[in-house]
């Protein structure tokens, strides 16, 4: 795969995760800063790393089930796989000028 196509699948990617809101704070999670990593190997593999605003975030369990099912509805990915890290731990400085601006905090 060429990395022509690796690229526009991260496009479509990331185009799909800022459909996919934090139930709490209404900007999406890549705004908010929540993905680390996106990783596409040569078979259409999807890897995210990212993180929760707080260990004990409510959509823990549930939110790398949904980003894994959103991700998986794009044709060209094979699979879809979420890991979670707290290293680094997230703050309010990983998030977008676009978000920080919905929250007020510009």
């Amino acid at each position: 795969m060429n990395s022509e196509r690796v690229a526009d699948l991260g496009d479509k990617i990331v185009e799909k995760l800022k459909t996919i809101y934090d139930p709490e704070i209404p900007v999406d999670i890549f705004e908010l800063g929540l993905i680390y990593d996106v990783f596409v190997s040569e078979n259409n593999d999807v890897k995210i790393l990212m993180t929760l605003t707080s260990p004990n975030c409510p959509v823990a369990e549930t939110l790398p089930v949904e980003i894994e099912e959103k991700v998986r509805t794009i044709e060209e990915v094979k699979s879809a796989e979420v890991e979670i890290t707290f290293d680094p731990m997230w703050t309010q400085d990983m998030m977008s000028e676009e978000a920080k601006l919905e929250l007020g905090f510009l």
